[in-house]
């Protein structure tokens, strides 16, 4: 969108999100035609990528744009899937609508979290939020009718709900979690295009200031905070209804919240296609060197290190910045002319 004030364009369009967008409909129609061609060993890593993609983008949401870093994501993803659990077990709700009550049980659970870890600031913040995890961890260790610290499969009815022909069981939770990381994605994009997206770029980089300027600091947070709990349950709801098995020592891992740091940092933190790319390399490095066990470990902490020394602004923040690509542009631009102008 662009409005002229005195041969002076206001856009947001670049030439680069211009032709994606273009390239984006034939690319989207591939891949929701994936469950009528694609092996299952194919469709099962990509309902892993979508995850992946999608719950990372939500910490760049929540660490990247909002200046909340969090190491205790993973609440949201054992507590999305537990609440899956409790949905279709004992209140014999359809697993596809579980995923939704899952997703808003979440959001909803996250009002009050906000509440305690609003008051705690930097790194005791951050430990704040991994601190809940475990307590969330602990509490579902005592739930005893979803199978306690041993874990609980899904009955075989609720695993056959979801297998509706002719794509089956795989490639319905396929296109639940490609739906899912596509409205996330969208979402974050369209928060961050708001006017509100401007207050939140405003606190992350100078929250006084942003609260001189009349920015309600806390309930931009809070917003932030809900959309991230949001969407991280409806994803963590998808991968452990294709799991089919749950316990709170997997569901509440904190390698979950790692993985999205991992992939946010080397892609490019505060930026939208980041997690992109750090998701695309996540998946190459695991495909060729997770065999070697903990030093598959130690070479992805390395490989992390490396590029906060040498691109600190991750692979896509270097690209954006050398060669002035914007495939998902939030920024506005102040156009004169032929197309000379400056970023706001």
């Amino acid at each position: 969108m662009s409005s002229e004030v005195k041969n002076v364009v206001v856009q947001r369009n670049t030439k680069a999100s211009r032709v994606s967008a273009v390239v984006f409909v034939p690319v989207i129609l591939v891949l929701l035609s994936v469950p009528h061609w694609g092996s299952r060993g194919m469709i099962s890593m990509l309902i892993e990528f979508f995850f992946y993609l999608g719950v990372s983008q939500m910490w760049n949401l929540l660490g990247g744009y909002g200046g909340l870093v969090s190491i205790g994501q993973h609440a949201y993803i054992g507590l999305g899937g537990y609440m899956l659990f409790l949905l279709t077990i004992v209140l014999n709700i359809h697993p596809l609508l579980a995923i939704l009550g899952a997703g808003v049980i979440c959001a909803i659970i996250s009002i009050p979290v906000a509440g305690l870890v609003f008051r705690l600031q930097g790194a005791y913040q951050a430990i704040g939020t991994w601190v809940i995890a475990e307590v969330f961890e602990l509490i579902f260790y005592k739930v005893t009718i979803l199978g306690g610290g041993s874990g609980k499969s899904l009955p075989v009815p609720v695993a056959e709900a979801v297998n509706i022909p002719p794509i089956g069981r795989d490639g319905v939770l396929y296109l639940a979690a490609l739906i899912l990381c596509a409205l996330v994605n969208f979402g974050a994009y369209l928060i961050l295009c708001s006017r509100g997206g401007l207050a939140v770029k405003a606190v992350r980089d100078n929250e006084g200031a942003a609260r001189s300027c009349g920015i309600d600091n806390v309930r931009l947070k809070l917003v932030l905070f809900v959309a991230s709990a949001l969407g991280t349950g409806l994803l963590g709801a998808v991968i452990y209804l294709d799991e089919f098995y749950i316990s709170p020592t997997a569901a509440f891992d904190i390698n979950w919240t790692c993985y999205m740091i991992f992939i946010v940092v080397i892609g490019g933190i505060g930026t939208l296609e980041g997690p992109i790319i750090g998701t695309i390399v996540f998946f190459v490095l695991r495909q060729y060197l997770s065999d070697l066990g903990s030093w598959y470990l130690i070479i992805l902490g390395m490989l992390a290190i490396v590029i906060m020394l040498k691109m600190p602004e991750g692979i896509w923040g270097t690209i954006c910045d050398r060669f002035d690509i914007h495939i998902f542009p939030t920024r506005r631009r102040l156009v004169f002319g032929k197309g000379e102008g400056v970023e706001v």
